[in-house]
């Protein structure tokens, strides 16, 4: 009896197109879940694995994909807690569940981890085979396309503004880069309680969209030294908490000169510059704090899930553009050129 087959996006090479291929539907082993795409957001990090190789995967060929939602089709040998047609988003790391990180309960930094499309197939395809322990029930209120990006896009943020940044309510907010994770920050800060939030980026069509959903200033980061801007617009006075979404040092080292004494930078976007800000005697004088911020943990997206089922959370003007799988090479280079102004283009199989 042949398998069933299906299709999905390959990596066999930096810098050269995904292949669409045909492959067998993989069966679901004890404890897994097999899930029917429905929605895979576009990433930079599928960006910078495919087009320039700087984000490496741990094999070739391999699926890309690693903000998925679908529907559970088949379930493997002892798992109980869903059922076949079930809506599901998935948490893209797959964790231990041992190393000293996930006994804390921060699965985001697993030392064992295994990512979708970075160290094991991704969910560019019909479909993905998953422990079903990553798995997050999505709300009846909440579609599939947004479900999709809440996995990174959504959740990234939500970690940082809410476990590592800890804004609380009536502090001070700067949010360097307002792209897809900034623009997703910018809610959750509101959410938080920030009584000012100010958004910081070099594109105005970025900036208009985080005055959209909730930023009270914006500053053209074109300026010689943005950070100056932000204190200005903050009264004359640092700011509580500045999020770094871009990956480059020197924002970073905005981000760390607009805060108050006793500030908090955290940075979240990755790229390859080695970090350099102000000379130690200041840092340490004003007792600020530089903070790694990277992915998140199952319970930030099942918290995100949950204020989504509530409508506190809308991501959906994240969403620029729906395309079909067989589109996904455009839908990449369109990301990396920033054709048409992109947050999040999401590839549908539906």
């Amino acid at each position: 009896m042949s398998k069933q087959k299906m299709t999905a996006a390959r990596l066999h090479e930096a810098k050269r197109p995904l292949q669409i291929e045909e492959m067998d539907v993989p069966s679901p082993g004890p404890g897994d879940a097999l899930i029917e795409m429905k929605a895979c957001g576009i990433c930079a990090t599928d960006v910078h694995t495919a087009l320039d190789g700087t984000v490496p995967t741990a094999y070739t060929p391999i699926t890309l994909g690693h903000e998925p939602s679908g529907v559970v089709r088949a379930l493997g040998d002892g798992v109980r807690e869903w059922k076949h047609g079930d809506r599901v988003a998935i948490y893209p790391q797959i964790t231990c569940g041992v190393c000293p990180q996930c006994r804390e309960g921060r699965d985001g930094i697993c030392i064992n981890t295994r990512v979708l499309g970075m160290h094991r197939d991704g969910a560019f395809a019909d479909y993905l085979l998953i422990p079903a322990k990553n798995l997050v029930k999505i709300p009846d209120n909440v579609s599939f396309m947004e479900a999709a990006i809440m996995t990174d896009a959504g959740a990234t943020p939500f970690h940082a503004v809410t476990r590592r940044g800890c804004v609380k309510p009536g502090e001070t907010v700067a949010i360097f880069g307002c792209g897809g994770l900034g623009m997703n920050a910018v809610q959750f800060c509101r959410l938080a309680g920030a009584a000012r939030i100010i958004a910081v980026d070099t594109s105005d069509h970025a900036l208009e969209r985080a005055m959209k959903v909730g930023a009270d200033i914006t500053v053209n980061a074109g300026v010689e030294k943005p950070y100056k801007e932000v204190i200005a617009a903050n009264n004359g006075q640092g700011v509580d908490v500045a999020f770094e979404f871009v990956g480059v040092s020197a924002v970073i080292d905005q981000a760390v000169r607009s805060l108050r004494r006793g500030g908090r930078a955290v940075a979240v976007g990755i790229g390859p510059e080695a970090i350099k800000t102000i000379p130690p005697f200041f840092f340490v004088y004003n007792e600020l704090a530089l903070i790694g911020s990277f992915g998140s943990d199952i319970s930030d997206l099942e918290k995100l899930m949950g204020l989504a089922a509530l409508g506190k959370v809308d991501l959906t003007e994240s969403i620029s553009s729906v395309i079909p799988l067989t589109d996904i090479n455009q839908g990449i280079s369109d990301l990396e050129k920033k054709v048409g102004n992109p947050v999040r283009i999401v590839v549908s199989m539906e």
